[in-house]
């Protein structure tokens, strides 16, 4: 038997190339989607009440405008194409910032974890760096990068790179020693303990930061659109605040809180799919 074949033995113990079987759990994801459901329903009837009474308790319900009014100005929204076009370019600016972010923030995370040489010398530029916020950066984008678009990408990579990062670094920091002495010991390579114990090891927590990231970058991008921008949800938004239309400021609201659920879900189900050896109750799925 050779050291490679050893090796695949020794991390396929580890992380098993088959996902254990699983119960069927139809009626309980049905249960679940039901709760769903009726929380949103019922925050919907509690809005329509509150402002169609006109109630005022510690917050004035009479100046915002109805469920009604907001679904009447998400539905006339949605047969226009300058809906499309924002929607399409805050889509854009998030897919191309957080994309460098992830093939950016990984492998440093990587590095930072495993290397004292890159945690002293990149670790400390981005301990110093990590507590700016990312939509503070917005001024020096615009002196630096040459077009408000360049400008809003770069936020919006700044603010998913350093969740990405710091989970990237905390996961590699978290594997047990013994996975990789075990292949070392059996003859594997650097190669092999990267691709077969150290990518899978960290998965669960690459993808909890990427959610988070996928978040952060959300909210300054929509800042940074309201900033700068000429065209985004977060400009629409903005645009319909300053000439008093807010039952078009809640639409750009809810499409926010729709564009950042359904991205962020997106990842939760591919960290699934990536991490399906891992053991799983039936409540967390």
């Amino acid at each position: 038997m050779t050291a490679a074949t050893i090796t695949s033995v020794v991390v396929d113990d580890v992380v098993p190339d088959e996902p254990p079987m699983r119960a069927p759990d139809g009626p309980n994801r049905l249960w679940q989607w039901g709760i769903r459901l009726l929380v949103l329903v019922a925050t919907g009837v509690v809005w329509q009440l509150l402002t169609t009474h006109d109630v005022v308790l510690w917050a004035r319900f009479d100046t915002i405008p109805s469920l009604t009014d907001v679904a009447q100005a998400f539905w006339s929204a949605l047969g226009t194409e300058q809906y499309y076009l924002d929607l399409g370019q805050s889509l854009i600016r998030i897919g191309s910032g957080f994309t460098v972010a992830v093939l950016v923030g990984i492998p440093v995370g990587i590095a930072l974890g495993r290397s004292r040489a890159a945690r002293l010398t990149a670790g400390t530029l981005t301990e110093v760096l990590r507590p700016i916020p990312a939509i503070a950066l917005v001024p020096v984008a615009i002196l630096v990068l040459p077009t408000d678009e360049a400008g809003m990408v770069f936020i919006t990579f700044a603010a998913a790179f350093f969740p990405i990062l710091v989970a990237t670094r905390h996961a590699v920091r978290a594997l047990p020693t013994i996975w990789e002495d075990s292949v070392r010991t059996m003859g594997g390579t650097r190669r092999d303990v990267v691709v077969r114990v150290i990518l899978p090891g960290i998965a669960p927590g690459v993808f909890s930061g990427l959610s988070v990231g996928v978040g952060v970058a959300w909210i300054c991008l929509i800042s940074a659109e309201m900033i700068s921008g000429r065209l985004g949800v977060g400009y629409r938004t903005w645009q319909a605040y300053t000439v008093v239309d807010y039952p078009q400021v809640f639409v750009g609201m809810l499409t926010i809180g729709v564009l950042g659920a359904v991205t962020s879900g997106l990842i939760e189900l591919i960290g699934r799919r990536v991490t399906r050896w891992l053991p799983r109750g039936q409540e967390q799925r």
